[in-house]
């Protein structure tokens, strides 16, 4: 059954900050032209995210504001071979991985260059020098600073499209998972750490998500939104992917595309990809929500999170769909010393899965079967690379049956993969793209291109003390009763003591309270139409969740309560919630 409930595209409410936004190019050319006028000299800078389209920016608004001087600040950028050279260490020749960036902005330009363009403003006597383009703030700061911004899922959409490659390189016809390793291991590291301190002090910040239909808002509305997502409960933009794998599930339960082969993945929290909507009056603005963790992350993660992650969110809720699908690719995360040592990250992807919905006879593979010897499974795989056999799975892994409600815990260092036949709702830490496949099944990806294996990684953080009995004894089904009361029961349901993300699960017919207890919570409606959020003294608006969505209650919230609707008073009602260990 379709739950049409299901809100693809949530929004955040802002009030009193109507007359802040501005929509259409018309609408924000007239409101820069009221802003610069009867001024001497001005120089107005408008700085950009990789993506922004320049060239309908500079059509549709730099050319229209009867500028005296127009500087391009990528005309001062490093060529793409130049840039490959100083990014080589970090690209590394592998298809997927790379090494986390240090750099910083400055570096991929040319200081001469960005000397001369600074010197042409020097020169000018009078009037409105405009600099745009990204980098532009490194030319000048500005008179009035303008910040374009762009989601990262856009941005990955218009490099599939062949409309756009990597920042610097003309490699649109390059292989797509080398250019996503470029953006993600560079670029997004880089034009973060250069426009967070851009976002604090800003005039105006400007979408142009969608082509020909931008929303500018000023700098103290944009701020007023992000202060308000933090002060109550909150969803980014959920989006979703086919895969080889993939499944029919989130397609009917979501109304998604019918005319989609398949989707593999749903992504329905992950703010670093994921947008954040706004509704200011009658015009909504789209931002990565990534901007709320740059520039708000205390309240939003809380006093302890924050000190031990830094602006970075620490908690990923997403879904694998393989109901009508394949097995996904048998896999391993690296163990912390080596994903430090490796790829510069500090934390890796220990993980969960929660299964949501289970075909019968469906399975999951995790851990090494009993008395089967490493090395031979080793040997094994690496035949099944060479495309000598297939790989021997029943003799080497063990298959454990899986069905709705069950929850396998899989710290990093796990050998698994959910079978065909589920629905998957994943729970685990941030560092996603950190996935070593062992086996795939022979599969080829969507792209006709064989999917990337990464055997020498995994053989170097499988743990192989992970057999049967412990697997059977630690990760599978460790539920334990905490709390209950009247119509509500509480149940410990993981993770392992080796992750640092805990886990309960509430079965409701009444109201249950909840506290943040100074950390951030992601929920998830896991049975049930629907619940209604709300705070005990009102310190928030009530918020309606439909099932399956993923919620984020930031820290500052405190106390908060889950209650059934009218709708659902009759059904029994559940949300398991993710949370950082203290």
């Amino acid at each position: 059954m379709t739950n049409i409930a299901y809100d693809k595209f949530p929004e955040i409410v802002v009030p009193h900050c109507d007359d802040s936004v501005w929509q259409g190019w018309s609408a924000v050319t007239d409101a820069l032209t009221a802003r610069l006028a009867g001024r001497q000299k001005t120089v107005l800078v408008i700085d950009c995210y990789p993506g922004v389209r320049l060239d309908e920016m500079r059509a549709a608004l730099v050319s229209s504001l009867n500028a005296t001087l127009m500087l391009n600040a990528e005309t001062a950028r490093r060529d793409a071979e130049d840039l490959h050279h100083l990014l080589a260490r970090n690209l590394t020749d592998d298809r997927v991985f790379g090494v986390l960036s240090c750099h910083q902005l400055s570096e991929f330009f040319v200081a001469d260059k960005l000397a001369a363009l600074r010197q042409q403003i020097t020169a000018c006597p009078q009037g409105l020098i405009i600099v745009y383009g990204p980098g532009a703030a490194l030319v000048h700061p500005g008179d009035v600073l303008i910040y374009a911004d762009m989601p990262r899922w856009e941005i990955q959409q218009r490099m599939r499209s062949g409309e756009m490659g990597n920042w610097g390189a003309d490699n649109q016809d390059e292989d797509m998972l080398r250019r996503y390793k470029r953006a993600f291991f560079v670029e997004w590291r880089v034009f973060d750490r250069h426009k967070t301190p851009l976002l604090k002090r800003l005039d105006y910040l400007l979408d142009t998500t969608v082509a020909n239909e931008p929303v500018m808002i000023d700098g103290e509305a944009f701020h007023a939104g992000l202060r308000q997502a933090t002060r109550q409960p909150f969803r980014v933009v959920p989006f979703f992917d086919p895969g080889v794998w993939g499944g029919q599930w989130m397609k009917e339960k979501f109304d998604l595309d019918p005319g989609a082969p398949n989707y593999a993945w749903g992504f329905d929290c992950v703010p670093e990809e994921n947008s954040l909507l706004l509704r200011y009056g009658n015009v909504r603005l789209e931002i990565p929500a990534q901007d709320l963790v740059l520039l708000y992350p205390r309240p939003l993660l809380g006093e302890k999170v924050h000190a031990r992650f830094g602006a970075e969110f620490p908690i990923r809720f997403d879904f694998l769909d393989t109901m009508g699908g394949q097995n996904l690719s048998f896999q391993v995360h690296p163990l912390t010393e080596y994903i430090q040592q490796q790829f510069g990250m500090h934390y890796t992807q220990d993980e969960s899965y929660y299964i949501l919905d289970a075909e019968p006879g469906a399975t999951v593979y995790l851990g090494r079967r009993t008395k089967s010897d490493p090395q031979a499974l080793l040997r094994d795989l690496h035949a099944a690379q060479r495309g000598e056999k297939a790989f021997d799975d029943a003799r080497f892994v063990n298959r454990i049956a899986a069905s709705k409600h069950d929850h396998f815990l899989i710290p990093a260092g796990t050998m698994h993969c959910s079978g065909a036949g589920t629905v998957v709702l994943e729970i685990s830490a941030t560092p996603y793209i950190f996935t070593f496949k062992l086996w795939d099944w022979g599969r080829l990806g969507l792209d006709g291109l064989p999917r990337p294996v990464h055997l020498e990684h995994g053989a170097q953080v499988i743990d192989w003390e992970r057999d049967t009995q412990w697997v059977m004894d630690n990760l599978v089904n460790r539920i334990e009763p905490l709390a209950d009361g009247d119509g509500w029961r509480e149940e410990r349901t993981g993770l392992h003591e080796r992750e640092f993300i805990e886990t309960r699960r509430h079965w409701f017919t009444a109201p249950v309270t909840h506290d943040t207890c100074g950390g951030v919570n992601v929920l998830n409606l896991i049975e049930g139409s629907e619940a209604k959020v709300d705070s005990p003294t009102g310190a928030f608006e009530p918020f309606i969740v439909h099932y399956a969505e993923t919620f984020i209650v930031p820290a500052g919230i405190g106390e908060y309560r889950i209650s059934p609707t009218a709708h659902s008073a009759s059904e029994q009602l559940a949300t398991i919630k993710a949370s950082v260990r203290a």
